[in-house]
């Protein structure tokens, strides 16, 4: 049975007292909201920290004022939110895809946006990582996906991320230099460590939505489980529209690499023109291209690339049949 090590839990009212705490812990200390993801990862002793800051009693995390919501947010909660499965439906359909009805109601928007990136070489337990020898994310010195490589080849697994991404959805974060706002896209790097452009002692408070003024988005998602399982790959595809055609576009992958990737050849191809079966089978081979899965995640490498173009093609003729609708 694998157990929680020992550590320090606080339990602050609001952003200034946590980030008051984190400061007095130091790197030893971590923030969490639902846990669904670093209890695990401490369990494994992935990570270790001594003390650790639970985000949950802070009620300025959990409010949604207009296109802006809070990162206490649940997943459960953002899914059934009437208001976002009108405007942002795409967003709430991630949410409802994460995990397990259980873990949707601990787990957070917040949680789910920073997930730690994943491998089935590192996502083991500590003796059995210790048997293989450590891999460079976590004690040792060698990708084991990638053996040669110098960096890690952790794949990023949040759902919300590439629908957060493809929209242009922004992000608040609150440290002690005081407040910024990041566009999606570059919250992420393409490394499977250092993945976040978010600093340790920072917290991200809130995300800012775009208006839903002419444009959709959609998200489709490939696991083993359809009940419970992180994606294998995300296909998150947002079109403004102009008339019967496609002003401009996004196409954004997840499960295939440490960050959120978008695909600008793919978005290249559908605009300026109408999505016919043409156009969208252009953006679908677009996207296959520069889609390379590797040896970190479950199914065969050949055949989840294969199904990059077969994903992204369903995304397309989704947002087509509900433009015609």
């Amino acid at each position: 049975m694998l157990r929680l090590p020992s550590f320090t839990y606080l339990q602050p009212k609001t952003l200034a007292e946590a980030l008051r705490m984190k400061q007095d812990a130091g790197p030893e200390g971590s923030y969490v909201a639902g846990g669904t993801d670093l209890y695990p990862n401490m369990k494994r002793r992935h990570q270790e920290p001594k003390t650790v800051i639970s985000l949950m009693g802070i009620a300025e995390l959990k409010t949604t004022d207009g296109t802006t919501v809070g990162t206490g947010v649940t997943l459960t909660q953002l899914s059934a939110l009437p208001s976002f499965r009108r405007s942002y439906s795409a967003v709430a359909t991630a949410a409802e895809l994460v995990s397990t009805p259980l873990l949707r109601n601990m787990g957070t928007l917040g949680g789910n946006l920073c997930l730690d990136t994943r491998c089935n070489y590192y996502n083991q337990g500590y003796e059995w990582r210790k048997a293989i020898d450590f891999c460079m994310k976590k004690d040792g010195a060698i990708c084991w996906v990638a053996p040669s490589s110098p960096r890690c080849w952790a794949v990023s697994s949040s759902d919300v991320a590439p629908v957060m991404v493809a929209i242009g959805a922004e992000y608040v974060l609150v440290g002690p230099q005081g407040e910024r706002v990041v566009p999606a896209a570059r919250f992420y790097h393409n490394d499977g460590i250092n993945y976040l452009t978010k600093q340790p002692d920072e917290i991200l408070t809130a995300v800012r939505l775009p208006a839903p003024d002419g444009w959709d988005a959609v998200y489709h998602k490939l696991r083993r489980r359809g009940s419970f399982d992180f994606p294998v790959l995300g296909v998150a595809a947002w079109v403004r529209w102009d008339g019967g055609k496609v002003a401009d576009a996004r196409i954004v992958l997840g499960g295939v690499a440490s960050y959120p990737q978008e695909v600008p050849e793919a978005a290249a191809a559908l605009k300026d023109a109408p999505l016919s079966d043409e156009t969208i089978g252009g953006a679908a081979e677009a996207a296959y291209r520069p889609s390379k899965p590797m040896d970190n995640t479950d199914f065969d490498l050949s055949w989840r690339k294969q199904m990059t173009q077969v994903y992204v093609k369903r995304a397309l003729e989704e947002l087509r049949a509900r433009r015609r609708s």
